[in-house]
């Protein structure tokens, strides 16, 4: 029987947060492109009462035409968000099986990039390629704050844009 009680000094801290029911992972699907735009992100309700820990995030690419991204913290989005239902604790092994507090929304064919916010970093996404962001929980959003990625659509085609967007996350209480 694996001890559990061992493990915080030798692990990795998402394995550990995972063994306390503290870790959730996700995904979700967008498209965008012919001047839309699409974002994923981890938001922290005002009332969850809980700290927001980035640990890690996916952008997959599907399609054959690269696009930028733009990180963002405690963006004010534009579009239709929606909850994804692609998530899940990553440790299924409790019982009952915790909820993230902290929504994992999405939105697609966005008119605008976010209204407001801080944008601190961008990437390139190839075709048909997955860039992998470790972020080892340095990125710490409170009630009300939120860790964005948003989908840049390229300007030189009206090609629509089939895109992935995944987290891995944990929760402490404030």
């Amino acid at each position: 029987m694996f001890n559990f009680s061992s493990c915080e000094p030798a692990c990795a801290m998402s394995l550990y947060k995972s063994i306390q029911g503290k870790y959730f992972v996700g995904g979700s699907r967008e498209e965008f492109g012919n001047g839309k735009y699409a974002w994923a992100g981890l938001f922290n309700p005002k009332n969850s009462g809980v700290l927001l820990f980035v640990n890690v995030f996916t952008v997959t690419n599907v399609s054959e035409i690269p696009f930028s991204i733009q990180i963002w913290l405690n963006a004010v989005t534009s579009g239709t968000a929606k909850l994804t239902n692609m998530q899940s604790p990553s440790n299924t092994a409790l019982c009952p099986l915790p909820k993230p507090k902290v929504g994992f929304l999405y939105a697609e064919n966005v008119d605008t990039e976010p209204l407001a916010g801080t944008p601190i970093y961008g990437r390139r996404c190839p075709a048909e390629t997955t860039i992998v962001a470790e972020e080892d929980g340095k990125f710490i959003c409170p009630p009300g704050g939120n860790f964005l990625v948003n989908c840049i659509p390229p300007e030189t085609t009206s090609e629509k844009i089939l895109g992935s967007v995944a987290f891995g996350w944990w929760e402490e209480p404030c």
